[in-house]
């Protein structure tokens, strides 16, 4: 297995009298899973489910209460630290995840400077912007020029441009049009075919993860629930997973 969550805990905090910090329900409740190498996983739940907490864990932005997280068979934070580059995100605010000041050149470069990769930037960032549709002209443009899905799609591109082995999308269409969406999400089928990379994506949009995704993981008030192949679907039982599916086919589930 690439990634193995095994009871992880990650407790939230409340303020108490004083302004003291006093630990509250958990924000992750033992939560365990196992993503395969090349495989696409959907981590699918409502708001505040805490599936963008086990991102950031994921990512080293956040420490875990307890448990424990594995890549490649090491601990996440070894991992990490080995494989620099090699774990990439795209976030739900494109806008607030670039440099005001940076070009599109600049944004997309600037993983490839940092971890010194600085040979042939230039042709890179030109085959990574014809990558995600977008073309060359806009090498020189800021993000305040662009549309929403084109700073997404700047965003993909230097997500990708260290070629990770590891790439989470954390609500990446939540902030989009409808129209957009269907874009970005044919964007980044094409590119799941194209790339060897191993997908995380963060949603709570039933409907986008089965069309992206291979396997399904649903996750309920910071506890795993159920968990399934695509074509596995029709056949969940946990009633919070069967509420989910019947909001976007009501009729079909209640035929099997």
């Amino acid at each position: 297995m690439l990634i193995t969550a095994d009871d992880v805990v990650k407790h939230g905090d409340k303020k108490g009298f004083f302004s003291r910090q006093m630990q509250s329900k958990a924000r992750i409740s033992n939560v365990s899973f196992q993503i395969e190498k090349g495989q696409c996983a959907g981590l699918v739940g409502e708001s505040g489910s805490g599936k963008s907490t086990l991102a950031r864990i994921l990512l080293g932005l956040e420490k875990i209460d307890g448990g424990e997280i594995r890549i490649e068979g090491k601990p996440a934070h070894t991992w990490r630290r080995v494989n620099r580059g090699k774990m990439s995100v795209v976030f739900q605010d494109y806008l607030s995840s670039v440099h005001p000041s940076f070009t599109v050149k600049e944004i997309i470069a600037e993983p490839m400077r940092l971890l010194k990769q600085g040979h042939n930037v230039d042709q890179k960032v030109l085959s990574l912007l014809e990558q995600v549709r977008l073309p060359s002209t806009m090498l020189n443009q800021y993000a305040h020029q662009l549309s929403g899905g084109q700073l997404q799609r700047v965003c993909i591109a230097r997500a990708i441009s260290t070629h990770p082995s590891i790439l989470i999308l954390d609500e990446v269409l939540s902030s989009l049009d409808v129209s957009v969406q269907v874009q970005i999400l044919e964007l980044l089928e094409t590119l799941k075919k194209e790339l060897d990379m191993t997908i995380l994506m963060i949603t709570h949009d039933v409907e986008a993860a089965v069309y992206l995704c291979d396997r399904l993981l649903f996750l309920h008030e910071g506890s795993l629930v159920e968990e399934c192949k695509k074509d596995e679907l029709f056949e969940v039982s946990h009633p919070f997973t069967r509420q989910l599916i019947d909001s976007l086919m009501p009729f079909q589930l209640d035929k099997k």
